[in-house]
């Protein structure tokens, strides 16, 4: 498995960037389709934010956590992704999906501090409802216009046809205040 580091307003040192490959690398026997990570550190206001990412078969999964030391929040970051990969793998076990041979066993040693509120989601078991089905409109229109029309009807993301490639897109308000964009591959 590929791991890829990147650091926004600080840097990882070899040794913290040795162990967070270490613990990344463990993943893989948990759910051996991981095809690749990525963890970015970045450091604002006095605490580093940690954002792991892994694409498990074309499932992006992701976690992010924050603290004022940078080796506690990717353990609980890297915590909350093994608990979505957890969850991920019962739910292909549970739909007859899943044709590996691995152990469900869940547990990286010396991880986090052992609370355990909040593991006790089974995803087998989980059915989400959906309340309301919304209809919109698209209209082509470049990224900053769909930000602008965002901030006009105050959500949190807005869905577009961007006006240069004709794809759906969909740009998002982030926590740290900037703005995303998501795009579909091709």
């Amino acid at each position: 498995m590929e791991v890829r580091f990147a650091a926004r307003g600080t840097e990882i040192d070899t040794k913290l960037k040795d162990y967070m490959e270490s613990k990344v690398s463990k993943l893989e026997k948990f759910f051996r389709k991981i095809s690749h990570s990525q963890v970015v550190v970045s450091f604002q206001k006095g605490n580093y934010n940690v954002e792991t990412t892994a694409n498990a078969n074309g499932v992006i999964l992701r976690a992010e956590e924050n603290a004022q030391d940078p080796r506690k929040a990717f353990d609980q970051a890297l915590k909350n992704l093994e608990r979505q990969i957890k969850r991920h793998n019962d739910y292909l076990k549970d739909k007859g999906q899943f044709h590996g041979e691995a152990d469900f066993s869940f547990s990286i040693e010396g991880l986090g501090d052992g609370n355990k509120e909040g593991n006790k989601e089974d995803w087998a078991t989980y059915d989400p409802i959906i309340e309301k089905v919304k209809k919109v409109s698209l209209y082509p229109m470049d990224p900053k216009e769909a930000v602008m029309q965002m901030e006009l009807v105050g959500h949190s993301f807005f869905v577009f046809q961007n006006g240069e490639t004709g794809d759906v897109n969909v740009v998002y308000k982030r926590k740290d205040g900037n703005y995303g964009r998501l795009e579909p591959v091709k």
